[in-house]
């Protein structure tokens, strides 16, 4: 301009009648080739996806997800104790955290992430307010009344999948504790220790630790040894559940030459016990725990330990709920299906005689 000012060139955005006038069709022809409908040819298909690329063509996904009915996000809540601090919550969910949002993801959809605890922020009514397309629930079996907000949600209708649910009417994924408590016990067996015991519980809340127990006393059995229960104390943290379990078996003698704990976070509880006691872990007494957290290998000695498939936890859920999501009655789980391969981390916690 003659003062010497420039004007800022206008922007057109490209729209979807631009692509249609480009390919040389409808506009709801580019519509239903863009979102993969298969009733448009696959010649017409790459006509518009070439017109699309030459004209710099960005899809709306705000109107294709108002279109649809869809918002492409799941929502995760991470069901935690009353009070408790978020850096405090067992690793096992914060991993299975991560890899439930990489598997969504990987599937392209967004997730939205929810810590609740207690009535002044239990809210799950992700769908009716149109802010995700369903639910996948995590989290400590400890907060009751929180896990009982979320089956009568899912009981009324809304779409969810959990993990460590204390309700079995609600859609579940767990990992193969069976299979895994099993694995475990065989392993101290194998490793030369003939007394172990096990610290848990068969009337908790959280399902899988009766499930771990039975798979513990099966090999005991088969092996013409008495199973020994060491029961936890509810309502403590899982570390002091482990200390506590372990402090009784010091004062009872030491009358097992290993323990099997129920979860890792009980394990290293009991190992740090036994430590301070002047215990000698795998000396004097074998231990193993079940999680695989990442803290178990880094703890003195290391911790033996069973880990689920943390990646195929992670799609199992996301596939089960979308599933749901698709109405795909074809995908009902067996009860196989719902549970995740596991396997043995042998560390040195269990190697006798150190």
């Amino acid at each position: 301009m003659a003062d010497g000012t420039t004007t800022k060139p206008r922007t057109f955005r490209v729209t979807s009648f631009d692509v249609a006038a480009e390919a040389g069709v409808s506009q709801s022809t580019v519509s239903r080739a863009l979102a993969g409908d298969p009733v448009v040819s696959e010649v017409t298909r790459q006509r518009v996806f070439e017109a699309a690329r030459r004209l710099n063509y960005a899809v709306d996904e705000n109107a294709a997800r108002l279109r649809s009915g869809r918002t492409a996000t799941l929502a995760v809540v991470v069901i935690c104790r009353p009070d408790e601090d978020r850096k405090d919550l067992n690793p096992f969910t914060y991993a299975l955290l991560g890899t439930v949002c990489a598997a969504a993801s990987a599937r392209g959809y967004e997730t939205l992430v929810s810590f609740q605890d207690g009535p002044e922020n239990l809210s799950g009514r992700y769908e009716d307010r149109r802010r995700a397309d369903g639910l996948i629930l995590i989290g400590t079996t400890q907060n009751l009344p929180a896990w009982t907000y979320y089956r009568d949600l899912g009981l009324s209708g809304t779409r969810m999948v959990c993990w460590g649910s204390p309700f079995d009417e609600l859609d579940w994924i767990r990992s193969d504790n069976h299979a895994g408590a099993r694995l475990a016990t065989r392993h101290l067996l194998d490793a030369g220790f003939t007394a172990p015991a096990c610290i848990g519980s068969v009337t908790s809340l959280q399902h899988q630790f009766k499930e771990r127990y039975d798979g513990y006393a099966e090999v005991m059995a088969e092996a013409g040894l008495t199973p020994r229960l060491v029961a936890i104390e509810e309502g403590l943290s899982r570390e002091e559940q482990g200390r506590r379990a372990a402090r009784q078996l010091i004062d009872q003698g030491l009358p097992c030459d290993a323990v099997f704990a129920v979860c890792d976070e009980i394990a290293l509880g009991t190992l740090r016990e036994l430590t301070e006691a002047g215990i000698d872990v795998p000396g004097r007494i074998g231990l193993i725990g079940f999680d695989g957290i990442r803290a178990s290998a880094h703890a003195m000695p290391p911790l033996s330990s069973i880990q689920p498939d943390f990646a195929a936890a992670g799609a199992m859920l996301v596939d089960k709920l979308l599933a749901t999501i698709n109405g795909d009655e074809s995908a009902e789980a067996t009860a196989a299906e719902r549970r995740v391969p596991v396997r043995l981390l042998a560390r040195q916690s269990t190697r006798k005689g150190g």
